[in-house]
């Protein structure tokens, strides 16, 4: 299978990109994995829900390019369905077992998704109500996606 995830915003510090190389080299073991960044763009702290809007589709533009056609896409919201590590390693197999053989995640930059990604999403899964930065959210993702495979193949995992 193969895996991308689209984040917005770059990994500056060492320590994020770090975490993001061990589990790039874990996860070689079960599938083929690209990530790509897509820049992000600056929001005003007092930004009007115009100019929010504005940039969470300046953000989706730039998503979008990389979304392939047959691509299975799971956008992260906070909205979204939250699953145990043992529900969300089932999605992942089940979509397998139905011949989706491309998964792709979507992370929005700090103001959310745009409605072209939103419209574009076959699934939203939300880690948890709260709100994380992209660089964490990123780790988190890859963790998750590995203890999945590690629950899929019968391996052992921390509860």
């Amino acid at each position: 299978m193969k895996i991308t995830v689209i984040s917005v915003g770059k990994l500056k510090e060492k320590y994020w990109k770090d975490a993001i190389a061990e589990y790039v080299k874990r996860l070689s073991k079960y599938c083929k994995l690209e990530i790509i960044e897509v820049a992000d763009e600056k929001t005003p702290d007092t930004a009007s829900e115009t100019v929010e809007n504005q940039i969470r589709s300046k953000e989706a533009e730039r998503i979008m390019k990389f979304i392939k056609e047959d691509t299975y896409v799971i956008t992260l919201e906070i909205a979204g369905k939250q699953l145990a590590s043992e529900e969300f390693a089932h999605k992942i197999e089940k979509l397998g077992v139905q011949g989706k053989s491309h998964i792709t995640f979507v992370i929005g930059g700090s103001i959310g998704l745009g409605h072209k990604v939103l419209n574009r999403s076959d699934y939203a899964l939300s880690f948890s109500k709260l709100t994380f930065p992209h660089q964490l959210m990123r780790v988190v993702l890859l963790e998750q996606i590995y203890r999945s495979y590690r629950i899929i193949n019968n391996e052992p995992y921390h509860k």
